[in-house]
């Protein structure tokens, strides 16, 4: 009841045409799936990734730093970061434990394998999809993690795409798959309540004052 009272007062600092364009995404958001990129090298690879995910509905992104450090530039990622909900590690197992907690089948994404054909993927579960360096792909301890794998299908020369590439086709796909099946696949009511919350207050230059006037 708290959460809902300070959104209806923080509404009244954005217009209109911005709470109603909250409220049109959030219906369209998803953490059915969700995307893990391992150790990224080049910042503007995870930078895409992020805004794709923001471009397909997907909420959350895992992003696992263990070996070059923090890899998103915001500039690339065109702001796309502050409506996507960025979780950080330092290894993969700790990825991978935290989002079997959250109920996740673990899905490599590597086109070395016999692994399923992404227009065969049924996306039936909760599907976390990995996603690895540009050079070596995922690491041998996600390969072992995995519940299936999953492979976009090519016929040219070239064995690889690029890695924000590679996202962006595969989230497509799934995400427009997703939303015609008969599962609840949207954000909780508490979750759109949470979302509508944090985009409003980032939505306002002078918060602080506005809260300290709230709460005094």
């Amino acid at each position: 009841m708290e959460d809902q009272a300070l959104l209806k007062y923080l509404e009244e600092f954005i217009s209109i045409e911005r709470r109603e364009r909250f409220l049109d995404i959030l219906e369209e958001r998803t953490k059915f799936i969700t995307v893990a990129i391992e150790d990224v090298f080049q910042l503007h690879n995870t930078s895409a990734v992020i805004r794709s995910c923001e471009v397909f509905g997907i909420q959350t992104a895992h992003v696992i730093e263990g070996r070059f450090g923090k890899r998103l530039d915001k500039n690339i990622a065109m702001g796309a970061q502050q409506w996507v909900d960025v979780e950080r590690y330092e290894n993969t197992k700790s990825c991978i434990s935290n989002l079997r907690r959250e109920g996740y089948q673990i899905v490599a994404t590597t086109p070395y394998n016999d692994s399923c054909l992404l227009e065969e993927f049924e996306i039936d579960k909760k599907s976390a999809l990995f996603f690895g360096t540009e050079k070596d792909g995922l690491s041998e301890e996600a390969m072992q993690e995995a519940d299936g794998f999953l492979k976009i299908p090519m016929v040219g020369f070239t064995d690889s795409l690029n890695i924000s590439v590679s996202v962006a086709i595969i989230l497509q796909h799934l995400s427009t798959k997703l939303k015609k099946q008969g599962i609840p696949w949207q954000l909780s009511d508490s979750e759109k309540l949470e979302k509508r919350l944090d985009w409003t207050k980032k939505s306002i230059k002078s918060l602080d004052e506005i809260l300290s006037r709230y709460s005094g």
